[in-house]
């Protein structure tokens, strides 16, 4: 990695390692003054005390009585090379979400449907032994039910503040915020749990929706499906006094119905319907099942992947300024006119494909991230998965305008570039970003969690 040079005193230099930030992670040739890593770096995920891969230490020379020391500072860069998976864990059961630990340490949560939050370490694939969140005993589990999504708060590092998006035992949908413990910060407080949010689920058990995360003002945004049944039998996406089949948004650093225990939470005022002619916490509607959406982080867009029925799955764009838009279902499968009804003012998906065999298309959407990571060749793609196909699709998100429709003749294909080093990923679940925004795959049926990288 670097060689020191030292001229003067008297005898022969002895070359040591004195001190620096990064010390720890480094070896020297007490002889020639070669300063080497003790394990090779890696780009993705940097070991150095800040994480921005500029590793510091300082080497010293030692001469007789005399002796000097030396500030150095290494910097790994990236290496272009080709695509592949990385499998860092398994273990898990049923994995749905991954999401970040904002404690420099790389680590990230994994959700797991039946009730269960585990702490995982990427680097050494190790799962911490005591969960941060276990409702098991909470939640329903039946089919498309459980513990569906989480959001840490903007400031968790601070307050210690999450939120969990789960079906309870009745089947009904709870968001739910909690606090870790001040002595564990990273074990819940089962006393803290508040219901902020409570929507009661028609009897179906699909259709829950379970994403949830922050926006660039800190109001919360929530995905929500459409009840279920088939074909939305009760018109949940296009009937504005319901919470299902919608896109809402929230504020939930207050309260502005205190007298109402499933409402722990303010409106915003920009939202379409805060003033009347809709419930006020709805910011878009039409959607059946979104699964798995996510903010790009440099435009703000965001990318709504949405389950369908039995022709189109499709992937919506909300913009920052976006309000009040109409994603179409029911009346709309994608671009596919599904019942009777007028689609004056409805906005397109900004992709869809077909439910066949052909190669390129599938049965099940499952929605995912712009990538904005460390690998060069990814930067600005947006990627997203088929749960039925195991495919994993690539598009650059240039092409994902608001008002035009693209279809899968103009996708690329990298399932075959992201072949695992271990394993095999056979339904992608969801998507995570850890801090430094490498990309997860999460393997359900496996229980194992891969990660995008580019091997040299």
């Amino acid at each position: 990695a670097y060689t020191a040079q030292a001229t003067g005193g008297s005898g022969a230099i002895v070359y040591g390692v004195a001190g620096g930030a990064d010390n720890a992670g480094f070896t020297i040739n007490s002889t020639t003054g070669q300063l080497s890593f003790l394990a090779p770096p890696d780009f993705e995920t940097p070991t150095d005390a800040n994480r921005d891969n500029v590793y510091e230490v300082t080497v010293s020379a030692t001469a007789g009585g005399a002796s000097a020391t030396l500030a150095v500072r290494i910097t790994v860069t990236n290496v272009a090379g080709r695509l592949g998976a990385r499998r860092v864990a398994t273990g898990f059961t049923q994995p749905l979400y991954l999401t970040a630990l904002p404690d420099n340490s790389g680590r990230v949560l994994v959700v797991q449907k039946g009730g269960l939050i585990r702490v995982l370490n990427p680097a050494s694939g190790a799962i911490a032994a005591t969960p941060f969140l276990d409702v098991s005993a909470q939640v329903s589990t039946t089919s498309e039910q459980g513990l569906l999504g989480l959001v840490l708060a903007p400031d968790f590092a601070t307050s210690r503040t999450f939120y969990v998006y789960l079906t309870n035992l009745a089947g009904n949908i709870e968001l739910r915020r909690y606090t870790t413990r001040a002595s564990a910060p990273l074990e819940a407080d089962p006393a803290s749990a508040d219901v902020i949010l409570a929507i009661t689920h028609p009897s179906f058990d699909n259709h829950n929706g379970g994403w949830m995360d922050f926006d660039a003002n800190g109001l919360l945004m929530v995905a929500v499906g459409d009840g279920g049944g088939s074909g939305d039998p009760n018109n949940n996406g296009q009937t504005l006094t319901s919470l299902l089949g919608k896109m809402l948004r929230i504020d939930v650093r207050s309260d502005a119905f205190p007298s109402d225990p499933n409402r722990d939470y303010a409106i915003p005022s920009s939202n379409p319907f805060a003033s009347g002619g809709g419930a006020p916490e709805i910011l878009a509607y039409g959607l059946r099942n979104p699964w798995r959406s996510a903010f790009d982080r440099t435009t703000g867009n965001l990318y709504i992947g949405d389950v369908g029925q039995s022709t189109r799955e499709e992937v919506s764009l909300l913009r920052p300024t976006d309000s009040g838009l109409n994603f179409g279902w029911r009346i709309l499968e994608g671009t596919f006119q599904f019942a009777a009804g007028s689609t004056a003012g409805m906005t397109p998906p900004v992709l869809e494909y077909a439910h066949n065999t052909a190669p390129e298309n599938g049965r099940s959407i499952t929605g995912g991230y712009v990538y904005r990571g460390p690998i060069a060749q990814l930067q600005g793609r947006y990627l997203f998965s088929d749960f039925i196909s195991a495919r994993i699709i690539s598009v650059p998100a240039t092409t994902l305008t608001q008002g035009t429709t693209l279809q899968s003749t103009q996708f690329t294909d990298i399932t075959a570039d992201l072949t695992p080093d271990v394993g095999t990923i056979r339904g992608v679940a969801s998507f995570g970003e850890d801090q430094f925004r490498n990309l997860y795959i999460l393997d359900l049926p496996d229980g194992e969690v891969f990660r995008i990288v580019e091997i040299e």
